[in-house]
């Protein structure tokens, strides 16, 4: 029997457990069979009995629907789960995506030891075969399994993630400011059952929070930035949930990132210049010039920015940020080794043609390098890493770009759909991830 033990003492259950030495035979007939296990005749106890949900033979059972094992008379030693997609439905979207492994059916147990409740979905479209074993207190065991069927998910009512709109890529080494972002193809109503369906794992576990930033897509953040230097995996446990009426998640996915070195950026708008430090020891100084704030527009905006997506070349058209060409104050410029740091047009760029860098404030709101320093700057920052900048009337929006940090974790948390933190230790989310039963 495996499993994992939190502070309320109550066991999770995996998939896998058949190298263990359990003196049970499997059922072909779906009933229950007994074997002895005490080497004490004398020993004399009922035997254990169980019982699954959904019953036997059930058909069309909807997705979302959880998996309960009981016990009288014993308690449960092992639980397994096995869900078999025919081929066709492979064929249609909803087979198997990458390691087989991100569809074992974890459960949790009961302080008693005689109830057992499955943590995540069934995969729509699905044969689900559940094997149960319980025993006595004379040590004899007895096997049941069932076998049902699930409701398949309707071409166009078929959630999935986003790549264009999830962040980070798997893979992918990142800042110590770098959220998760996740975006899914269609709008998701039932955002809670959503949101504890993902679990979240670092090396060093911190608390965190989901915050909705639309209906189609979810950030997470911890309270502090991460620690530098550790392994995060996600696990989106989407099969099965049902992100709206009638709309099933059909495909689990997994994405490992590194969280790399702490590189910090700070800067002082009037002072022309950004100070570099990684892992706190000072890199470098950047002479720097920003926004010349004869409006809004072309203040740079202070608060806490995380950098996002880069490109080598890039041409700055103000008709992409609602300033039409011939309109006043409009530009269209190309430019190399550009860095963006919001969704309202802001980048760290290279301006050759801007002679003020160091010297004064000239830009459009952007902050422009020499080519050194933003050829540098390109190629040793990361995706989320942090730049704070203070000195300007313009405060940075917390959902312009990743401007999550702008936020208190008390403001931040407050907007949770489930209300609580969530500890990234592995641990399956404190809320439910099942229907209305």
């Amino acid at each position: 029997m495996t499993g994992r033990t939190h502070p309320s003492a109550v066991s999770r259950f995996g998939i896998g457990l058949a190298a263990l030495a359990l003196a049970a035979t499997a059922c072909t007939s779906g009933g229950a069979e007994t074997q002895s296990n005490s080497t004490d005749p004398a020993v004399d106890a009922e035997p254990a009995t169980l019982a699954i949900a959904p019953e036997d033979g059930a058909e069309t059972v909807a997705p979302n629907t959880p998996i309960t094992v009981t016990a009288e008379n014993g308690t449960i030693s092992d639980v397994r789960v096995d869900q078999v997609v025919p081929d066709e439905a492979a064929a249609e979207g909803e087979g198997e995506e990458g390691d087989p492994s991100l569809y074992e059916m974890t459960g949790t147990l009961n302080g008693d030891g005689d109830e057992w409740t499955s943590d995540w979905n069934l995969r729509p479209g699905a044969t689900v075969t559940v094997t149960a074993t319980a025993e006595n207190e004379a040590g004899e065991s007895t096997e049941l399994v069932r076998e049902f069927t699930t409701e398949a998910a309707v071409p166009g009512q078929r959630l999935e993630l986003d790549p264009y709109g999830t962040y980070p890529e798997n893979g992918q080494t990142v800042g110590v400011g770098m959220p998760i972002v996740l975006a899914f193809d269609l709008p998701v109503t039932n955002k809670a059952q959503v949101e504890n369906s993902i679990s979240i794992t670092s090396e060093q576990g911190v608390a965190g929070s989901w915050r909705w930033l639309d209906d189609k897509r979810v950030a997470f953040r911890p309270e502090d930035y991460w620690e530098p230097y550790q392994q995060v995996s996600v696990e989106a446990h989407l099969a099965g949930v049902e992100a709206s009426e009638g709309v099933y998640g059909v495909r689990n996915t997994k994405i490992d990132f590194e969280v790399g070195r702490e590189m910090r950026m700070t800067m002082n708008v009037p002072d022309h210049e950004m100070v570099v430090t990684v892992d706190g020891e000072h890199e470098r100084t950047i002479p720097v010039s920003n926004g010349k704030a004869n409006r809004r527009f072309d203040t740079t905006s202070s608060g806490t920015h995380v950098l996002m997506e880069r490109y080598t070349h890039l041409t700055m058209d103000s008709s992409t940020v609602g300033i039409p060409e011939g309109s006043p104050g409009s530009y269209k410029v190309d430019v190399q080794y550009a860095v963006r740091t919001s969704t309202s047009g802001e980048f760290v760029h290279e301006a050759s043609y801007n002679g003020n860098i160091g010297v004064a404030n000239t830009s459009n709101g952007c902050t422009n390098l020499r080519m050194d320093d933003a050829l540098w700057f390109y190629e040793n920052t990361l995706m989320g890493d942090v730049l704070d900048t203070t000195g300007t009337d313009r405060v940075k929006e917390w959902n312009n770009g990743w401007g999550f940090w702008q936020l208190s974790w008390d403001e931040w948390l407050a907007e949770s759909v489930t209300g609580e933190q969530y500890v990234t230790d592995g641990s399956v989310p404190p809320g439910s991830v099942h229907g209305e039963q």
